[in-house]
């Protein structure tokens, strides 16, 4: 399905009448650019939230313990959001379920956006040109189209804009990027990320006709699944590693266990294709949580592991089979017993470099923290437009590639 028939007819029950072209939420024409007011070094940035359900209301607990920061407007099409942001927030919160209403305020200074992401592009486009900077959650943009249309905003505008990647302000994951980087571990050649857990992701809904609404990560229509939603974060650590954006992917997923009308699989395995021969694997369940959320780097002398709380480092412990070795061996021969001797094949299990967080830290409040620094400075963020692009139109080309089974090139951003 594409996108003018999404938003002409997606069958997301309440949300339905809200998608049609008749819809002022969704139709008609976009707000008017507005010049934002001067912000000085004691101001306080006044945000306007699009988007305020559970990663929203996150990222809202995190402004609030951001210095210097006031959640002035929110926008949702799901009313009861309302009142549990005014909740969080300690008072009333001028609220709008239009989201053009919102950028027409003349007191914002920044937009957040944190709805479904096949609404990012629209929304953070139509922020950009009403003169805003834009923090936008993963992935940027739902298609290959909308990431390209996110990034030229971007440029045309000149607007700060920061992809919601928050592993990218996290210490230990940038110390450890950092000593890849340095060659701690020799040349990187591979990363594998597995993001697995034991649950089914659905969420209960107080009414059938909200099915759509709040399960929206459940269909294709609205979603892209495992790997979108979770794997985008891997995606970017190995583009981060590798210093480029993937050139191919191949993957699979299916539905094993949740038959329960979904249409996006409840597994995901996906190989991204690297210059140099170089592959990032990627793999995520729903059923099985043993290995949890974890990147791992493997690199031609060592490996280093990334986890939420923390990472370490190896350093290769095998030794390498030399020519020498393999012509001493056809010279004097072996001796073998009747078993095959495993010692070398083992897992390792021994010590490795520890890389802590620092007291307290949490990625999310720094990357939010950051986003705020930056619209106060004028600066682009670390996480700006060219990372989001480049995690974005991995997953937005790799949808396409799970559903059909096969091979699908890349493309680069659009000139």
């Amino acid at each position: 399905m594409n996108r003018r028939s999404l938003l002409q007819g997606l069958s997301f029950s309440m949300l339905a009448a809200k998608l049609s072209s008749a819809s002022p939420f969704y139709g008609q024409a976009e707000p008017q650019p507005k010049t934002s007011r001067s912000i000085s070094a004691n101001d306080r940035i006044q945000i306007g939230f699009i988007g305020p359900g559970s990663r929203g209301q996150e990222l809202i607990r995190q402004l609030l313990r951001t210095p210097g920061v006031e959640i002035a407007a929110q926008c949702d099409i799901y009313e009861p959001r309302f009142a549990e942001v005014d909740e969080l927030v300690g008072k009333k919160v001028p609220a709008h379920k239009d989201y053009r209403e919102l950028l027409q305020r003349k007191d914002l200074d920044a937009i957040f956006i944190a709805t479904p992401p096949v609404f990012h592009a629209k929304y953070a486009i139509a922020a950009m040109k009403s003169g805003r900077p834009v923090y936008c959650e993963k992935t940027i943009g739902f298609t290959p189209e909308d990431c390209n249309n996110v990034v030229d905003a971007t440029r045309r505008t000149g607007q700060i804009f920061q992809v919601g990647h928050q592993m990218r302000y996290a210490s230990w994951i940038v110390e450890s990027v950092n000593r890849v980087r340095k060659g701690d571990i020799g040349e990187p050649t591979h990363v594998y990320g597995y993001w697995h857990r034991s649950d089914n992701w659905r969420r209960e809904v107080p009414n059938p006709s909200l099915e759509h609404l709040m399960n929206w990560r459940l269909y294709r229509e609205s979603s892209g699944g495992l790997l979108e939603e979770l794997g985008s974060h891997h995606i970017d650590i190995a583009n981060w590693v590798f210093g480029e954006r993937p050139q191919t992917i191949l993957g699979t997923s299916s539905i094993a266990v949740y038959h329960d009308g979904r249409t996006v699989g409840d597994n995901v395995q996906a190989v991204f294709g690297y210059s140099k021969g170089r592959r990032m694997f990627f793999s995520s369940l729903t059923d099985n949580g043993l290995m949890a959320d974890q990147v791992w780097i493997y690199g031609t002398e060592g490996s280093l592991q990334i986890t939420l709380e923390d990472a370490t480092l190896y350093k290769q412990t095998s030794k390498r089979i030399t020519e020498a070795s393999h012509s001493d061996v056809v010279q004097k021969g072996v001796e073998t017993g009747a078993s095959y001797n495993a010692n070398s094949e083992m897992p390792y299990r021994g010590p490795g470099y520890r890389l802590h967080p620092k007291p307290g830290e949490d990625a999310t409040r720094t990357a939010c923290g950051s986003f705020v620094d930056c619209v106060r400075n004028k600066q682009q963020p670390f996480a700006n437009v060219d990372v989001g692009f480049g995690s974005g139109i991995a997953c937005s080309i790799g949808r396409q590639a799970l559903y059909e089974g096969h091979m699908e090139k890349i493309p680069e951003l659009r000139a």
